[in-house]
């Protein structure tokens, strides 16, 4: 694409969970993310509820089930199997499991967070608690990107997410071959069920 100029604003360390996650919290009508690394992402619970807890801090799973409650379409596209916090939360919210809102590309290393079509951020930070989560100064990834609300530029980046995301770009993979589940198949294979934990002694003292 020509240069040009576009209005963005630059997000950096804690920005991340208040500028990025606080926009996906207020979706109305999709939330489209793409991160090599899928982890468990904890975000600081309603106010209410700290007072009622130990724990004031609860899984961003519960808020993203709560929006697609309401009709807000999701969409994660990650490269790497999700963490194994983040698979034993998502196994709370059955609306969340399946290949409907989670897809896996090896190739996928972008990592951007679209909101409602209207506003986007990219940069460097995974769906991870390092990179976006409410992680105190000296635990937090040092992350960069910059939110935008330019239409060409969020038009661009859909346009290479829908490709992607609904297999257009499976049919030139020069890693076919190695690839868990090629998204151009989607619907043509059975469902798998949700990867299943195993307890083991130390998960049980936990």
């Amino acid at each position: 694409m020509p240069a040009r100029a576009i209005s963005m604003e630059l997000v950096s360390g804690r920005g991340h969970y208040e500028r990025v996650l606080a926009a996906v919290l207020e979706a109305k009508v999709s939330i489209w993310i793409a991160s090599a690394n899928v982890k468990e992402l904890m975000i600081e619970g309603p106010r209410g509820a700290r007072r009622l807890r130990r724990d004031p801090y609860v899984s961003i799973l519960g808020e993203l089930d709560r929006l697609a409650n309401k009709g807000v379409e999701l969409r994660l596209l990650h490269a790497e199997i999700p963490s194994r916090p983040f698979r034993a939360e998502i196994a709370k919210h059955p609306r969340l499991l399946g290949d409907e809102w989670l897809r896996r590309c090896p190739r996928v290393h972008l990592k951007t967070v679209i909101i409602d079509g209207a506003v986007m951020y990219l940069g460097s930070a995974n769906w991870t608690g390092a990179g976006l989560g409410a992680k105190g100064s000296g635990r937090r990834n040092f992350e960069l990107g910059f939110m935008t609300t330019d239409e060409p530029l969020l038009d661009q980046i859909q346009g290479l997410y829908e490709r992607i995301w609904s297999g257009g770009e499976c049919a030139a993979c020069k890693l076919r071959e190695v690839c868990p589940g090629p998204l151009d198949e989607i619907g043509s294979r059975p469902v798998q069920p949700p990867v299943k934990l195993r307890r083991t002694k130390q998960s049980r003292r936990l």
